[in-house]
C-alpha cells in the first residue's frame, strides 16, 4: 500500500493518469456529440422505420420490356424474393461472412484489423466494415468536416447501423442494401446493374453474373466489367473463391464457373445512347406534361427523376431493333454516294455562304453577339482547335479542329425521320427520329416540318373521286403554262413529257405525274382538297396554291401517317400516340390512353377502296416497283413515293394492312439538295429503310400477323371502275390539229 502511494507522489505518473482520464473523458464527450447530433442529427427510428430513395422512372415496351428510364440515380427496387441464393451468398462470402451473426458493427472483424491491419501491416486481414455499416453510408452518405471527418462519419454510421438492426430482420437488411448499393457506370440498385450490365432481372442472374456484379462492389470503376472485363473477371473469380473458402459453393462448380468468360449484354439507358432515344425524348415531354394533371395521393407533384413511376408505351422493341439497324444499313451506303456524286464540288466545302449563314444559326453565335463581338473577332473565336469526337457512319473520331471545321463536317450529313402505327389505333411501333441522337438532336418526327411532295398526291386524288370524278378519267401529261400564276409550268420526269399521251387516274398516281395531279387539282378547286385534307387530322396550314398539289407545304411525319392510316381503317384518321398507360412504382394506375380515332370517315368507303388500288399500283408496277424487283418484298403492300423540288426531299410511305410507314431522308440543311433525281429521288433515299425493315420483319415469325396480313379485297364496283387502259394517245386528226403547249388559266 505505501509502495502504491509512493508511486501516486511521482509526478510523471500523476500528468500519465490525468492525461488518461481526460483522454477518456474526451472520448466520451466526442462520443456523446456524435450521438447526440452535435456533428448532424442522426436518423431515428420513425425516419428510418420509413425510408425512402430516388427511383428511376422506367419506359417500357408494349410487351413490358424495358426501352429506357428517366433517372437523377439510376434506381430499381425488388423485393427479397427477387434475390438468387447464389447472390446473396456472394455478397456475405465476400463482403461480410459474419453478417448473420451481427447486430450491425462486428467487434470480431475490428478487433482483427486493428491487431492484423494496423499493427502487424497485414494487409490481406480484410476490412471492418459490416453490410449494415455500409447500407448506413449508402442510405446517408458522408459529409465532410474539418477535423476528424473518417472518425466521425464512422462512428455515426456504427450508431445508424445499430438502429437499423433493431428495425429491420436480416432479410430486410439485404434487401435494402441490395436496392440502394453502388454498382459501375453510375448505376444504383442490384436490378438496374443486372439490367444495365446483362439485360435481364435479377432473379434471373446467373452464378458467374452475380459473382460479378458482387466483385465490383470492392471498386466500381477498377473492376468494371465494360471497361477492364480481364480485372473484372480475375474480381469475380475472387468472390467464388471466397464462396468455396466459406462453404456456399462446391469447388467443382467454382472451377466451372472461372473456366467461362463474362459475357455481357449491356443496355445503355442514358439519355443519348440506347435504343430508341429520340422516342424516349418525345414521351418525356409527353409525360411531363400528362403529369401536371394529375397529383399523387398526399396532392404533391409527380417527380419523374425520383418517383420511380411505370410508363407503359406503345413501341415495340423488336420492331424498333430492327428499324435502326435498317436505317443504319442503309444510311452508311447513302451518304456515301451522296458525297461522291458531289466530288470535289461539295456545297459544304466550296459555299462560303453555306457555311457563314450555317454559322450564324448557331447558339454560341447569337452569345457571342449580345457580347458585342465583331464578325471578325467571332470567326477568330471560333477557328479555336481542340479535341472534338466527330460523327461517322464508319466510327467516330476524336481530331484536333475548330468549331468551324465542325461545322462543315455536319453539314454533310443526310438525316432521316421514320414512324410506323398501327392504322387501327394510331400507336406508335418504331420512330426514327434521326440518325445519330448524341450529334444531331433534331427530331424529324415530331419537330420537322418538310416539304412531302409527291406524297400529297393521294389527297388530292382522295378529293377527286370523293366529288364524284371517275377512276378511269383520263389527263393528258403534257405541260400547260399557267399564265396567271407567273407562266408557271408544273414539269414531269422527261419519260412522261409526250403531249400527246393521256392517262387514266390509277396510272397518274402510281407513275406520279406533276402535270396531272395539278390538273386534277384544279377540276375539283382547291377549297374541297384543304377541306378533305383537314378531316384527314393534318393540322398544317396549306398554302392553298396550285402547286400544293406537288406537295410544296411542310407535314409533319406523324400527322402524315395519321392521315395515310385511314386508307386502312374504314377511312378514319388516327392520331399517332405512344403512352398507353402510366403507374406509381407500387403499380397504382395514374392515368390511362385510349386511341384517338376520327369519329366519322373522311370519305366514302368506295374512295378509299379506289385510292388504295390506286396506291398498291405504285408498287406494282409506278414508282415503287423496286420493292418488288430489287428487295423481293412479296407482302401485300400499297405506297406512295415522294421527291421535292431540286431533290432536297426524298419520302416513302408504305401502307400494309396491320401496320403504316412513312420514311423521311433529307439534308438537315434545307439549302443542300441530292445532285441527282436518280440518287434523290424517295423510291432511292427514303424506300430502302422500309424495304429493309420488312425484310428484316419478313424472317422473324414473330411479325407474321404483320407480314402476312391481306388486303381485304376490293368490290367487284370498284375493280369494274378500275378496269380500263393505263394509257392512250390522241387520234391522228387530234395530233394533227391540236396544240403542242396549250396555256390557260388556274
Amino acid at each position: 500500500m505505501v509502495m502504491i502511494k509512493t508511486i501516486f507522489k511521482k509526478k510523471w505518473i500523476k500528468w500519465f493518469l490525468y492525461t488518461i482520464c481526460g483522454f477518456i473523458f474526451l472520448s466520451i464527450c466526442f462520443y456523446a456529440s456524435i450521438y447526440f447530433g452535435f456533428w448532424g442529427k442522426l436518423p431515428d427510428k420513425e425516419e428510418l422505420s420509413s425510408l425512402k430513395q430516388a427511383e428511376a422512372t422506367q419506359v417500357l415496351d408494349k410487351d413490358g420490356h424495358m426501352i429506357g428510364k428517366y433517372y437523377i440515380y439510376d434506381r430499381q427496387p425488388i423485393s427479397y424474393e427477387d434475390l438468387p441464393q447464389h447472390l446473396i451468398d456472394a455478397l456475405v462470402a465476400t463482403e461480410d461472412v459474419r453478417f448473420y451473426e451481427h447486430d450491425g458493427v462486428d467487434n470480431t472483424s475490428l478487433l482483427r484489423v486493428f491487431f492484423k491491419t494496423i499493427l502487424l501491416q497485414d494487409k490481406s486481414s480484410g476490412g471492418g466494415s459490416t453490410i449494415t455499416l455500409q447500407l448506413a453510408k449508402n442510405l446517408f452518405g458522408r459529409k465532410k468536416y474539418k477535423l476528424f471527418s473518417t472518425v466521425i462519419n464512422k462512428l455515426k454510421e456504427s450508431f445508424v447501423a445499430k438502429r437499423i438492426e433493431n428495425i429491420y430482420s436480416k432479410k430486410e437488411i439485404l434487401t435494402l442494401y441490395f436496392n440502394t448499393v453502388p454498382f459501375s457506370d453510375n448505376t444504383y440498385g442490384i436490378e438496374s446493374a443486372a439490367q444495365k450490365f446483362f439485360n435481364k432481372s435479377t432473379h434471373q442472374l446467373t452464378l458467374s453474373e452475380a459473382a460479378t456484379l458482387v466483385g465490383t462492389l470492392k471498386a466500381n470503376h477498377s473492376y468494371n466489367p465494360r471497361l477492364f472485363p480481364e480485372r473484372s473477371q480475375l474480381r469475380r473469380d475472387v468472390v467464388l473463391q471466397q464462396m468455396v473458402k466459406y462453404g456456399y459453393l462446391s469447388a467443382h462448380r467454382s472451377n466451372q464457373t472461372m473456366s467461362r468468360p463474362i459475357v455481357m449484354d449491356y443496355q445503355y439507358f442514358n439519355h443519348d445512347l440506347g435504343l430508341a432515344p429520340y422516342f424516349r425524348e418525345e414521351v418525356k415531354k409527353e409525360l411531363i406534361n400528362i403529369l401536371k394533371k394529375h397529383k399523387k395521393p398526399d396532392s404533391s407533384t409527380y417527380d419523374i427523376y425520383n418517383d420511380g413511376l411505370i410508363v407503359h408505351t406503345t413501341l415495340d422493341y423488336k420492331m424498333q431493333v430492327l428499324a435502326e439497324e435498317a436505317m443504319k444499313e442503309h444510311m452508311q451506303v447513302l451518304q456515301n454516294d451522296y458525297e461522291q456524286s458531289f466530288g470535289s464540288a461539295a456545297p459544304w466545302e466550296n459555299n462560303k455562304d453555306l457555311v457563314k449563314n450555317a454559322i450564324k444559326n448557331l447558339k454560341v453565335y447569337s452569345i457571342y453577339k449580345e457580347q458585342g463581338l465583331t464578325e471578325a473577332q467571332i470567326k477568330d473565336s471560333l477557328s479555336a482547335k481542340k479535341d472534338i469526337e466527330l460523327f461517322e457512319w464508319s466510327g467516330n473520331i476524336t481530331k484536333k479542329i475548330s468549331s468551324l471545321d465542325s461545322i462543315q463536317h455536319y453539314l454533310k450529313f443526310l438525316n432521316t425521320g421514320m414512324i410506323a402505327i398501327e392504322p387501327t389505333t394510331g400507336a406508335v411501333q418504331a420512330y426514327l427520329g434521326g440518325i445519330d441522337y448524341r450529334y444531331f438532336k433534331y427530331d424529324h418526327v415530331s419537330q420537322s416540318e418538310r416539304q412531302v411532295g409527291s406524297t400529297f398526291k393521294p389527297f388530292v386524288y382522295t378529293t377527286a373521286i370523293e366529288n364524284g370524278m371517275k377512276p378511269c378519267s383520263y389527263f393528258s401529261t403534257k405541260e400547260i403554262t399557267y399564265t396567271n400564276l407567273d407562266n408557271w409550268t408544273p414539269k414531269n420526269a422527261s419519260e412522261q413529257n409526250d403531249p400527246y399521251l393521256n392517262f387514266a387516274l390509277e396510272k397518274a398516281l402510281s407513275n406520279s405525274v406533276n402535270t396531272i395531279a395539278v390538273k386534277v387539282l384544279n377540276e375539283v378547286g382547291i377549297p374541297k382538297v384543304v377541306d378533305q385534307v383537314k378531316k384527314l387530322g393534318i393540322t398544317a396550314i396549306l398554302s392553298e396554291e396550285p402547286a400544293m398539289a406537288l406537295g410544296t407545304d411542310g407535314i409533319k411525319l406523324k400527322e402524315l401517317a395519321g392521315a395515310y392510316a385511314s386508307y386502312v381503317n374504314e377511312g378514319k384518321s388516327v392520331k399517332p400516340y405512344y403512352i398507353s398507360r402510366i403507374e406509381d412504382k407500387n403499380g397504382r394506375l395514374i392515368a390511362s390512353f385510349e386511341p384517338k380515332i376520327a369519329e366519322t370517315p373522311a370519305y366514302k368507303d368506295y374512295t378509299k377502296q379506289v385510292l388504295l388500288e390506286m396506291m398498291k399500283s405504285t408498287v406494282e408496277q409506278g414508282t415503287a416497283t423496286r420493292l418488288r424487283t430489287t428487295y423481293n418484298l412479296k407482302n401485300d403492300i400499297a405506297g406512295k413515293t415522294g421527291t421535292t423540288q431540286d431533290n432536297k426531299d426524298g419520302w416513302f410511305v408504305g401502307i400494309t394492312p396491320n401496320l403504316v410507314t412513312v420514311t423521311w431522308v433529307g439534308n438537315d440543311n434545307y439549302n443542300i439538295g441530292f445532285k441527282t433525281t436518280a440518287l434523290g429521288q424517295g423510291a432511292n433515299t427514303a424506300l430502302p429503310i422500309f424495304a429493309k425493315l420488312y425484310q428484316k420483319m419478313n424472317a422473324d415469325s414473330t411479325f407474321n400477323p404483320i407480314t402476312k396480313s391481306k388486303f381485304e379485297r376490293s368490290s367487284k364496283e370498284v375493280l369494274k371502275d378500275l378496269d380500263c387502259k393505263p394509257e392512250k394517245r390522241d387520234n391522228f386528226f387530234k395530233r394533227l390539229f391540236g396544240k403542242k403547249k396549250k396555256k390557260k388559266r388556274f
